[in-house]
């Protein structure tokens, strides 16, 4: 390994700056998805990537970060993954997109269906949104109803019938958001009110299984199945972060709860833009020619079944077969989050930084000196994470992270909490932070980090 290699942050980022100055005179936010704004990230100091390669991603400056969350959860086999490239390359002479279905969208319906038991039939498109939005217009035909019931998780699509319960909901008609309605995760309770509350309206329920955070207690998605049966709604998993992560059958193979639709997408085709819709064949009909009932506009994309995407997917699930890329990041994140709460726990921090949840899905907490949650110390421990190297809003990791990679970044924040101790004990960030912290992501207005 050479030594531009080695990862650190030390040559700045006066180069992505400016580029990222650009960003925002062309693209609104700076960026094409909002978790990926310059306002998640310490003021001067949200790198422009140039490439990756496994783990890591060098900047505009020349910089190389060990990265985690790697592309939004979206690449579990690492960046610029041989095996996934080499299939890619192996249909690009062939033509990308045609009048007629290729060959190779039933090789990958194929694939599909042989991972997922809980699953019929599968039609695939580009991103997540479309995957979860086509699923909720199918079951509001279905049961010709308009009530959406969504679990109190983070998020589930760009559209109007979820963007319109967020903060962020400027646009949307208020119609609209009355729509959909909330229930907690883990509390059947909640949404057995919601079922009395609404008799007879809620078309369906979407909901993660689990998240990075919380495991779905005994008996709760047992619960959940059997309301949606015993009220007629069609019951939805949201895949898009348990698929190849928990499982590469999502986490309806890990729990044994079987949904009547899933969406997929992220992990499918490591980083290349593939998702999918899947369920049971009486409702996917629906929106096919064996159907007497009024047709479903199910999901009808240009791009959805190009052929690159496709062969990437061949090639995930080839390398899921044959190898055990998930069991690799259980035992890596495992090191990693034994190394993070171990230093923390050094240096009198542990009340307030911890790497928690599933070991393949770490995220870490960021306390204050009354452990609230704090976007400055949040934003602190980001700068100093960079200026060591690292990269990341959480510690999601994939199969590409060695143990070397994991002993640097145990390392960095190792010498990363020793700052966030000082500020500690000086009772704030002011003079160890470099700008204003990073602000939530979906939020009603630019502030506190407009531009």
């Amino acid at each position: 390994m050479s030594t531009v290699d080695v990862p650190g942050g030390g040559k700045g980022f006066a180069r992505s700056d400016r580029l990222q100055q650009r960003l925002h005179e062309l693209i609104p936010g700076g960026a094409h998805t909002y978790a990926r704004g310059s306002d998640q990230y310490p003021e001067g100091m949200a790198p422009v990537l140039v490439r990756g390669s496994g783990s890591r991603v060098w900047d505009a400056d020349g910089n190389c970060f060990v990265e985690y969350g790697m592309g939004l959860r979206s690449v579990t086999l690492g960046h610029a993954y041989r095996p996934v490239l080499d299939a890619v390359r192996g249909v690009l002479a062939d033509g990308l997109s045609f009048t007629r279905p290729s060959e190779l969208e039933l090789a990958a319906a194929e694939d599909f269906l042989g991972l997922v038991p809980g699953a019929d039939m599968v039609k695939f498109a580009k991103n997540g949104s479309d995957a979860t939005t086509a699923a909720v217009r199918l079951a509001r035909a279905a049961t010709g109803r308009d009530l959406v019931a969504i679990c109190d998780q983070p998020f589930f699509s760009v559209d109007d019938w979820f963007i319109g319960a967020t903060g962020m909901d400027a646009g949307i008609p208020e119609v609209t958001a009355r729509q959909t309605v909330r229930f907690r995760f883990n509390d059947l309770d909640s949404l057995r009110a919601l079922f009395e509350e609404h008799e007879g309206r809620i078309a369906c329920v979407v909901m993660e299984a689990a998240t990075a955070l919380a495991e779905p207690e005994q008996g709760f998605l047992e619960g959940v199945r059997a309301l949606c049966d015993q009220h007629g709604t069609v019951l939805v998993f949201d895949e898009m972060i348990t698929g190849f992560r928990w499982s590469a059958g999502g986490a309806q193979s890990v729990y044994g709860v079987r949904p009547d639709l899933s969406c997929w997408g992220k992990a499918m085709g490591n980083g290349f833009p593939i998702s999918a819709l899947a369920g049971r064949r009486e409702l996917m009909e629906l929106g096919g020619l064996r159907t007497d009932s009024r047709r479903v506009f199910l999901m009808s994309t240009t791009h959805g079944p190009e052929t690159v995407s496709l062969a990437a997917f061949r090639a995930v699930v080839r390398a899921y077969t044959e190898g055990d890329p998930i069991g690799i990041m259980e035992r890596r994140g495992a090191v990693l989050a034994e190394g993070v709460n171990a230093a923390a726990a050094e240096l009198g921090v542990a009340d307030q930084v911890a790497a928690v949840g599933r070991p393949s899905c770490l995220i870490f907490t960021t306390r204050d000196g009354d452990g609230e949650p704090s976007q400055a110390y949040r934003t602190l421990f980001l700068q100093e994470l960079l200026r060591r190297g690292v990269l990341g809003q959480s510690f999601v990791i994939s199969a590409a992270h060695t143990a070397a990679d994991v002993e640097h970044t145990v390392s960095a924040v190792r010498e990363a909490l020793a700052v966030y101790r000082d500020a500690l004990h000086e009772g704030g960030v002011g003079q160890f932070l470099v700008g204003r912290p990073v602000a939530p992501a979906l939020r009603p207005f630019a502030a506190p980090r407009r531009l």
